[in-house]
């Protein structure tokens, strides 16, 4: 029987693969690890990575000391990181013939390091199966393609479209409009068939050349990898073409935000039977139980589905993403919409999501809540006929901090997600955020320089 690395060690050779990127994802989405020469990669099956990296924030900073030493070994010793054979990629954009592979993470001992993203989703995936269940999942990714900016104090524009004019109004589901980067999408989908990314549409989004690409409903893990991949290729196309992409939650002022929409549903691993409907079609209690802890749980959880302060300002009013846990059928203006659909496809849309969440985070927090709905047998508030963006029963937090707060304070969490992984966690956004605060704004330097 033929082992895994020796199934990764063919496709390599097969690939003539010169370049590995061996890589992890930190708590905020963002890739880190080593690139080696494929001949090392395979002497030595794997990698080894400071603990700390699972510590670090967005700026490159890390928590405060007494956290630190309280999570990790004071001599900031390695984890284990080893490869997963399906989780692997080509980088169609590196000069060399190159891969990336993903890597889970472990202690000496061969226990899952619990700050790991990947590890947690792992982990909510595995209450699934003991159940003899299979969630199915489909991420929708909203961005924006902008100029690029060097300066980042200077606001982002539209980037010029082939036609030689950038893009003005709003263009929701504009053909045109998203042909205007039709050389860039070409090398998108060029590139995600290469990485055998499962991409289904591409869809222009209501702001100025904000975008959407869809993927087809799958595999939980593989697809948060896809997504951490695909925004690394999107990105990658746009520089090709000398524009920006970006996932920021909030990037222009005056626009939507961009959200990363989660679809989801169960089957039983037996029958392969939506678990969601009745014999004769309808929605059953599992289904209903399940969008009650969403309801419950998501404000418990905002954190790993609104990481930044930027996330927070898509929340604002009139921005037309909602601030609510309500639920209805066919609705986009609650946070937790029913897809009209057949009882085998019978699923909820998740919302509130950011495109600048870390996707093995969301995923997992969004499945957790709705687990522990089912488990639980939490019922949901009455659906919402209407419009439910000015909702008011069952709102969010509207800060980082207050969100941070609730989260860390929600002890029930503990025996599903660890101590250790939301404490980590709640320690990288606070430092993340005394970062921010320290920074001068450029609304505070148009109001207050030369009138107070």
């Amino acid at each position: 029987m033929t082992s895994k690395i020796d199934r990764l060690t063919s496709w390599l050779k097969e690939n003539k693969i010169t370049e590995v990127e061996c890589m992890i994802s930190d708590l905020t989405g963002i890739a880190r690890g080593k690139i080696s020469p494929t001949n090392k990669f395979l002497d030595e099956k794997g990698m080894r990575l400071p603990e700390s990296v699972l510590l670090q924030t967005v700026t490159g900073d890390y928590v405060e000391d007494d956290i630190y030493y309280d999570l990790l070994d004071p001599a900031d010793i390695d984890m284990v990181c080893r490869p997963d054979e399906n989780a692997v990629f080509l980088v169609p954009w590196a000069i060399e013939p190159t891969a990336q592979v993903i890597h889970d993470t472990y202690d000496k001992q061969g226990n899952p390091i619990e700050l790991s993203p990947r590890n947690i989703l792992k982990k909510v995936l595995k209450m699934y199966t003991d159940k003899g269940w299979q969630p199915i999942v489909a991420p929708e990714m909203e961005f924006y393609l902008t100029k690029r900016c060097e300066d980042p104090d200077f606001p982002l524009q539209p980037p010029i479209g082939r036609s030689g004019r950038a893009e003005t109004g709003k263009q929701s589901f504009s053909i045109e409009a998203a042909n205007e980067f039709d050389p860039l999408f070409e090398d998108v989908y060029d590139w995600c068939e290469l990485q055998n990314l499962d991409l289904d549409t591409l869809i222009h989004e209501d702001g100025t050349a904000q975008m959407e690409i869809n993927f087809r409903h799958g595999d939980a893990l593989s697809l948060a990898d896809q997504v951490l991949i695909f925004k690394r290729t999107m990105r990658e196309a746009a520089l090709k073409h000398n524009v920006g992409a970006t996932f920021m939650a909030k990037p222009m002022t005056g626009q939507p935000g961009s959200a990363m929409h989660l679809h989801q549903s169960i089957i039983d691993i037996k029958t392969g039977k939506n678990i969601f409907s009745n014999a004769d079609g309808s929605m059953n209690d599992l289904f209903l139980h399940h969008i009650g802890g969403l309801q419950k749980y998501i404000p418990e959880l905002l954190p790993l589905f609104a990481p930044n302060v930027n996330s927070f300002r898509r929340f604002l009013p009139d921005t037309s993403a909602p601030v609510n846990v309500e639920w209805g059928e066919e609705n986009r203006t609650v946070g937790l919409r029913v897809p009209d659909a057949g009882p085998q496809s019978r699923r909820v849309e998740n919302r509130l999501p950011g495109a600048d969440a870390n996707p093995y985070l969301a995923i997992a927090a969004s499945l957790l809540c709705g687990y522990i709905g089912m488990v639980e047998g939490l019922k949901p508030s009455a659906p919402v006929k209407g419009r439910g963006y000015e909702r008011r029963n069952l709102r969010l937090p509207l800060t980082i901090e207050d969100a941070l707060e609730r989260m860390e304070n929600c002890k029930a969490l503990e025996q599903y997600l660890g101590a250790a992984f939301i404490t980590g966690y709640v320690a990288v956004k606070r430092a993340e955020h005394e970062n921010f605060k320290r920074v001068i704004s450029s609304w505070e330097r148009e109001f207050l320089l030369y009138a107070v």
